[in-house]
């Protein structure tokens, strides 16, 4: 039992009245809330803590504020770094009333509201929350010129008009002025990388402005080895098949820094799904859901609770572990509102029951999805979310023979495209869903017989995907346009473009289960049986213990055993 814990315990068992008394000291002292004296090195970072006494690792934050409130304000930062943002905002109103003179309580809560590298953007009542706490912010005694820059630039983002992408620009501007002016301070270097990957392009295939992000905090990584944004940073900066290998390291040692918080152990999975690490994704994320279980002080279930669900379900189904995936579907079925109303959580909803369908080529089951469930989410604001169930429900109706529900499935993803058109925010929602509308009407001509056309059709989706990559807070698309183009070729009887498709697929998704057996097929039809056996023993690798019996993994079995 950890010592905050024990400091509750032994509360619990005293008299109602002393107990009274004592929380009040409390709030005040920060004694018994899971606030310690933090230690702080000779170099001055300081240890930060949650509210059970865990580490949440290291940060270096200088600030004008009184001593009572400086350890809620490293508690703050380092769960920012994390994105726990609805605890960071605790932290922070916590230091505020120990300290309401204290210009970064007043900063950090309104930064809460901002997640720069999360495809949201500020509610109307955020927008007026955060407005108040920049102007408390402005007009508190305890701060400095430095610490004043830091509220310039959350105001910068406030205040700015001409859309989410002009705010996301001016943040990023703002921290590169507070950088400029204060070079050693290690918080504003880590802002200002995060910055700049809210800046970054998915059709920029050099990376260069996430490999500038990525060194920023590395430098920060070999000064403090524990810094909590140092590590996140470092993992979203290299969040691509082709930069991933260079953030293993991190995402193998982040859980030591933070080893409850559910976010951090989740985003080690982000690098493990880049390299088709399914194992270690299963157990950071099993971890994760494990971390998040409880609900937040709203009574809601965390966003951070599904998010890691999602993405645990999509590993196990790449390495054919349907026993647990069903379980995690049938657990997500079970859960009770109220939800957090976010895109995570919305997300998970419409993902993992298209996943289960479409990876086991349940057509039957694709095509009787519900768009609309969970009833209590509010579904007309995530049209491109809906999109993925409808998108599950056209190709169920395409395979399994119904082409006027097909049709039908096809309709309602033009209107949702429309729909996603119209979604404020940085991210181009419209393009996935045009990816998923495009991939539809390619199957459905390739079914009527006009194979010329849909290979055309369903070449321009797959470029597309690759031009537009993977979308935001997802391990990938529920069925992949490349792989679907592959599927397509193969069937068509063209093998060497199909392995080259395939191939191109894998690239984008390294160890995709159909990828990959796909890629051994066509190989194999191809005339090239090395490369085939060498797909098919990739395959069996990723899934040595399947809980299912599959043909394609009878036959990678068979091939090898006896060719």
């Amino acid at each position: 039992m950890s010592t905050q814990k024990k400091h509750r315990y032994f509360i619990s068992v005293l008299p109602l009245g002393l107990r009274c008394f004592i929380s009040a000291v409390a709030l005040v002292l920060g004694v018994f809330s899971g606030v310690s004296e933090a230690s702080q090195s000779t170099s001055g970072q300081v240890t930060a803590y949650d509210t059970d006494g865990e580490s949440l690792g290291s940060v270096r934050f200088a600030n004008s504020c009184a001593s009572p409130a400086q350890p809620l304000l490293v508690r703050g930062l380092a769960l920012m770094h994390h994105m726990t943002f609805e605890e960071a905002l605790n932290a922070f109103k916590a230091a505020q009333a120990v300290d309401p003179e204290c210009a970064m309580a007043f900063w950090g809560a309104a930064m809460t509201h901002l997640h720069p590298l999360w495809p949201d953007s500020l509610s109307p009542e955020s927008q007026a929350e955060g407005n108040g706490w920049i102007a408390q912010a402005r007009s508190a005694a305890n701060s400095s010129e430095r610490e004043l820059a830091y509220v310039d630039v959350i105001a910068a983002y406030y205040e700015t008009e001409g859309g989410e992408r002009a705010r996301l620009a001016a943040y990023r501007d703002g921290w590169r002025g507070v950088v400029e002016a204060w070079p050693d301070d290690v918080e504003a270097r880590l802002f200002y990388a995060r910055s700049i990957l809210a800046n970054t392009s998915k059709r920029d295939k050099t990376y260069a402005l996430q490999r500038e992000a990525g060194s920023i905090a590395e430098k920060i990584l070999a000064e403090i080895p524990d810094h909590p944004g140092a590590h996140h940073y470092i993992i979203h900066a290299y969040d691509v098949p082709p930069l991933a290998a260079a953030a293993l390291d991190v995402a193998r040692s982040y859980d030591k820094v933070a080893p409850e918080n559910t976010h951090a152990l989740h985003m080690t999975s982000h690098i493990f799904t880049q390299l088709g690490y399914w194992e270690e994704s299963a157990d950071f994320n099993a971890r994760a859901l494990k971390a998040s279980a409880e609900r937040l002080s709203t009574g809601e279930i965390s966003l951070h609770h599904l998010h890691a669900l999602d993405f645990l379900v999509y590993a196990e189904l790449q390495r054919v572990n349907d026993a647990h995936a069903i379980e995690m579907l049938d657990y997500l079925g079970s859960l009770q509102p109220p939800y957090q109303d976010h895109i995570a959580t919305a997300n998970a909803f419409a993902a993992v029951p298209a996943r289960l369908a479409l990876e086991r080529r349940n057509w039957i089951l694709a095509a009787n999805l519900d768009p609309h469930l969970p009833e209590q989410l509010s579904w007309s604001k995530y049209p491109y979310l809906m999109a993925m169930v409808e998108y599950a429900r056209a190709l169920g109706a395409i395979h399994t023979g119904d082409l006027t529900a097909a049709e039908g499935s096809i309709q309602a993803l033009s209107s949702l495209r429309e729909a996603a058109a119209k979604v404020s925010g940085a991210y181009d929602w419209a393009t996935q869903v045009a990816i998923r509308e495009g991939s539809a009407r390619a199957w459905l001509s390739f079914v009527k017989g006009d194979t010329a056309s849909a290979l055309s059709m369903m070449a321009k989706a797959a470029e597309r995907q690759v031009a537009a990559g993977r979308a935001p807070g997802s391990p990938g698309p529920v069925l992949p346009a490349l792989e679907l183009y592959g599927d397509m070729l193969l069937r068509a009887g063209d093998y060497a473009r199909a392995l080259s498709i395939y191939e191109t697929s894998l690239e984008q998704s390294p160890g995709r289960f159909w990828s990959l057996f796909g890629a051994g097929r066509a190989a194999e039809l191809s005339g090239n049986k090395v490369l085939a056996r060498q797909y098919f023993t990739q395959l069996l690798k990723n899934c040595p213990k399947p809980t299912v019996s599959i043909a394609e993994l009878d036959y990678a079995r068979e091939f090898i055993a006896t060719k």
